[in-house]
């Protein structure tokens, strides 16, 4: 027997190092392996090409508000009131979407602080369902804007949807309208209605509460729009413009008014509150 084949058999009797599975993430826009705790250290954006990752809710909130923080009940409402199927049913899809998230739906809203400034922060989980909008989404945002009111401080959302949940039907087309008066009555208390924009922010959402902000933040690189652009290509038989629907094309075209990245965003809206926030929420 060779050496060759005498060093290959005894490494193959070797005991395989038991390593962890998520050791390693690969960047979804340059494919490039990294290792998980360094993505993470760098809030999830990748260090070589600076894509921004989808967070969490738990994980956006514990990045932008100081150490102390108060999550807030979500509402209750009534689950599955069509009694609708597809190729599962409803309730089947929801209990899946709990067990893997900590929230009982996509939207979660907490009282805290950024920077010294109060704020009721919510942050939509594009994770639970694609981020939709139905009616539990609707109440937490108007929860958040009622905590908003009642504390006289600013109400800060995070928006990241597929748009309205389709399993709620016309009920979640009406989120819409309820949504927007709720921020209606935010402007005539003079309160601060803040929106970040993050990947993705499509359909009913974009046409709701993501566009009605007195100042609308982006990160780079995020999808925002309201229909796809397949569905609008096919429409206007026309090609799309390079970077349509992403925010650096909506800043150019004065949509939204900063793209600012993940590692700037909590003094970007600690600025912001300093300027437009009640002195007594402070």
């Amino acid at each position: 027997m060779s050496w060759l084949n005498r060093v290959r058999n005894s490494l193959s009797n070797l005991k395989k190092r038991d390593t962890p599975d998520n050791l390693w993430i690969k960047c979804p826009s340059c494919k490039e392996m990294l290792f998980t705790q360094e993505y993470e250290a760098n809030l999830s954006v990748c260090p070589r090409c600076e894509h921004h990752g989808r967070i969490g809710a738990d994980a956006r909130l514990a990045q932008l508000l100081d150490s102390r923080f108060e999550v807030l009940p979500s509402p209750k409402v009534k689950e599955d009131p069509l009694k609708f199927r597809d190729s599962k049913r409803y309730p089947d899809r929801l209990k899946a979407a709990r067990a893997a998230s900590p929230h009982p739906d996509a939207l979660t809203n907490a009282l805290g602080h950024i920077e010294g400034q109060k704020v009721v922060l919510g942050v939509q989980d594009f994770a639970f369902m694609g981020g939709s909008m139905g009616m539990a989404v609707g109440a937490a945002f108007v929860a958040g804007a009622d905590r908003a009111l009642k504390e006289r401080c600013a109400y800060v959302i995070c928006t990241a949807a597929g748009g309205a949940r389709m399993q709620e039907g016309i009920l979640s087309l009406m989120q819409m309208p309820k949504t927007t008066v709720a921020v209606r009555r935010l402007n005539e208390a003079g309160l601060p209605y803040i929106v970040v924009l993050t990947d993705p922010t499509t359909g009913g959402v974009t046409a709701s509460y993501a566009m009605l902000g007195d100042v609308h933040i982006a990160e780079p690189g995020c999808l925002i729009g309201f229909a796809g652009q397949r569905v609008i290509q096919d429409t206007i038989r026309e090609k799309l413009p390079e970077g349509f629907q992403r925010a650096e094309y909506l800043l150019e075209h004065g949509m939204i008014d900063m793209v600012v990245p993940r590692k700037d965003l909590k003094a970007t809206l600690a600025g912001l509150l300093g300027y437009l926030q009640p002195a007594k929420a402070a």
